[in-house]
């Protein structure tokens, strides 16, 4: 805490509070944000959200700065008109393209509608004409355009370009068991999607009993598909169970297998339960399965984990490090691993707002290092508890988003703070020594800039920083230092000499700059 007070005391930082990214006066909600593997900088968000003289479209904002100013937004088209949109998800490929996945339908009959996928090449400002990827017809009766999720395939030996989109049948009353899981694949870049099939098979068939068993692709570092879904059908197992489907060919030959160690059931109506599987972008065998859970007596957040693709998962880790069995629920989950293999979950919780669904609620978040058996202490990603609403039960607000990229989250989620529905972002360090970081969000650590690294005497940074004001923090103790003049009152402006850090003692450094705009962190490291 000694840290966190000094920081305050010091500067205000610009990303300390959430930012209204949609600032929409009616409903704004379900975000999705990607991050380009080729410029952490470029981020782009999706949403679903209001647009005067049509139902709800699917908008969107970029970033090229890291989050710090964004674009104004423009939406998807609609396919036919008095369609309306829902359910965006956004993948950027290797070249820096991002694409945004969503369903566009007729919500009043279903007779028409479509899980469609557009390509951007300028980073999200425009637009191109979506192409269809699941069009109702394929599936007679089944509705199988809900909740589409899309992945791709951005590895080096595998087969880039790739584009997995998967879906489930929709909850409505003209559906008929059994339900199904679906893929739908393109191999042209989104030009087309040719291969449309169902992902359960003989022995690992979703059944009758899960009216949607939707399956949560992705690709992994060699360019292998996964997704795992739900299966319950007494004929195969007594037990429900978690079904991992893998292909190494485009989906044109499925692998099935049982996902172990996972225990589910629910007793809770109104959360918002759906899991989540990632592949870790370079680890190739890494995989991560975050889903919900109540075996410690109410709704946590847990973690499995396999290091050999699929064939075997560790324990399960709970994430959440309230209380057990206190009657406060979690849900509305995501994570995301960086290059590096940190991994980072997020969620809805009500720690501070009482039990049951409909209370106050705010966003945390844990981290798990590389190659560490536990995670972080949680901290909290909102900068207030935000009032329950009843809208926050409906369709449309069930998923928040996480990219985690080096040292530095982005998170986004929707709240009722501002009186209606409205997509908040934040961006906050995982590196500094405080469980409470969410207040020195705009702290980019990164090695680069600051040099040599590690350093023995004097420490040197790009000469875009001259003039800044800065504090040294140890990374040990959290405690504020002043490598020149010994005191942690006094700022001082950085000059071309260089800071002399050679009474510091060895180890790991922030050197946390004040920008005219922002506000950065340097890490390095004392020898």
């Amino acid at each position: 805490m000694r840290l966190l007070f000094i920081l305050l005391c010091f500067w205000t930082f610009a990303f300390g509070q959430n930012i209204n990214i949609s600032q929409g006066f009616i409903f704004e909600g379900e975000p999705f944000i990607a991050q380009n593997p080729t410029n952490s900088n470029h981020l782009v968000v999706a949403w679903m959200g209001f647009k005067l003289g049509e139902k709800t479209v699917i908008k969107s904002k970029s970033s090229f700065d890291g989050g710090l100013t964004w674009t104004s937004w423009t939406n998807l088209p609609h396919i036919l008109p008095g369609h309306t949109s829902a359910d965006p998800s956004l993948e950027f490929d290797s070249d820096g393209n991002v694409y945004v996945c969503y369903i566009d339908y007729d919500n009043l009959d279903q007779e028409t509608g479509s899980v469609v996928v557009s390509k951007s090449t300028n980073g999200g400002l425009t637009w191109g004409v979506p192409v269809v990827a699941i069009d109702i017809a394929l599936c007679p009766d089944k509705l199988c355009i809900d909740r589409p999720w899309m992945a791709i395939d951005r590895s080096i030996g595998g087969s880039n370009g790739i584009i997995y989109v998967t879906s489930m049948n929709a909850n409505k009353a003209q559906v008929q068991p059994p339900y199904h899981p679906y893929v739908s694949v393109s191999m042209d870049g989104g030009l087309s999607f040719e291969l449309f099939r169902q992902l359960d098979t003989l022995n690992y068939l979703a059944g009758s009993l899960i009216q949607q068993p939707m399956p949560s692709p992705a690709v992994d570092a060699d360019g292998r598909f996964l997704a795992i879904y739900p299966s319950y059908m007494l004929s195969q197992s007594v037990f429900a169970r978690n079904i991992l489907v893998t292909s190494i060919n485009g989906a044109v030959n499925l692998e099935h297998s049982v996902v172990n160690n996972v225990t589910q059931g629910f007793s809770e109506s109104d959360t918002k339960k759906a899991p989540l599987l990632i592949a870790h972008p370079s680890f190739s065998n890494r995989l991560a399965y975050i889903y919900l859970s109540e075996s410690l007596g109410d709704l946590d957040v847990f973690l499995i984990e396999s290091e050999d693709g699929g064939l075997s998962w560790s324990a399960p880790m709970r994430v959440n490090d309230d209380t057990m069995n206190n009657g406060v629920l979690q849900d509305m989950l995501w994570a995301d691993y960086n290059l590096g293999g940190d991994l980072i979950v997020c969620w809805r919780d009500r720690r501070n707002g009482g039990q049951g669904f409909g209370v106050p609620t705010e966003i945390f978040a844990a981290v798990k290092l590389n190659n560490s058996q536990s995670f972080s202490p949680n901290f909290v990603i909102t900068d207030q508890v935000v009032p329950h609403d009843p809208i926050l039960a409906s369709p449309g607000n069930d998923f928040l988003s996480v990219a985690l990229s080096g040292d530095t989250a982005h998170i986004v989620w929707s709240d009722v703070r501002s009186g209606v529905l409205n997509v908040f972002y934040n961006r906050t360090s995982i590196s500094l020594p405080t469980s409470n970081i969410q207040t020195i969000t705009t702290a980019d650590w990164r090695f680069q800039d600051v040099f040599p690294n590690p350093v023995v005497d004097r420490l040197y940074v790009n000469e875009q920083y001259y003039g800044a004001q800065f504090i040294i923090v140890s990374g040990k103790t959290g405690v504020v230092l002043d490598a020149i003049r010994g005191s942690s009152s006094q700022q001082v402006a950085i000059t071309a000499e260089g800071i002399d850090v050679s009474r510091l003692a060895p180890g790991q450094y922030y050197l946390i700059l004040k920008l005219q705009h922002e506000d950065i962190g340097l890490k390095f490291i004392k020898n």
